[in-house]
């Protein structure tokens, strides 16, 4: 990954899935094609006749700027993808996302409760996963989606490990 103005120095990234890109994509899909259903309801009906006022450039450009910009966003989820990575430092570790809004969230291991491992259907089909660190602080969750399986039972258990070692010399 290129170094990042938000980055730490001398960080080596470790990068999610490149199969992340397809779960992304399949969740992209889904929700486009109910938007664009959805505004070319009243298309449909101005054809059917039920709705016969309602003027022709409306029913087909609304629809036509919502698919033009989901296809744009389609463009951009495999570099949403390589943008997203962690490192596990002696620590903390660092997980960091985003392309022109960037986040780079820094856990300390002493403050983790809990990690959980969640994997979707698509991740199922993938063999992907989704670590998710849980602290202290209300609505503070890190999440690292897009890992393989065998990854992310290694990272669970490498991060609760740490988590109590670290919780118990407080």
């Amino acid at each position: 990954m290129p170094q990042e103005p938000i980055d730490p120095e001398g960080i080596a990234w470790t990068r999610v899935s490149p199969k992340y890109a397809a779960v992304r994509t399949v969740g992209w899909l889904v929700g486009a094609l109910i938007t664009v259903a959805v505004l070319g309801v009243p298309l449909v009906l101005r054809q059917t006749g039920v709705w016969p006022g309602y003027p022709l450039w409306l029913g087909i450009s609304v629809p036509a700027a919502v698919l033009l910009a989901e296809l744009i966003r389609l463009a951009l989820i495999p570099r949403q993808v390589r943008a997203i990575g962690y490192a596990e430092r002696d620590d903390d570790l660092l997980v960091r996302h985003g392309l022109m809004f960037q986040k780079l969230l820094v856990v300390p291991y002493g403050r983790m409760q809990y990690v959980d491992v969640a994997v979707g259907p698509i991740d199922r089909m993938l063999g992907l996963c989704k670590v998710k660190l849980h602290t202290a602080a209300p609505n503070a969750i890190a999440e690292i989606p897009g890992l393989p399986l065998a990854e992310g039972a290694r990272l669970r258990e490498q991060l609760a490990a740490r988590g109590e070692t670290r919780l118990a010399g407080l």
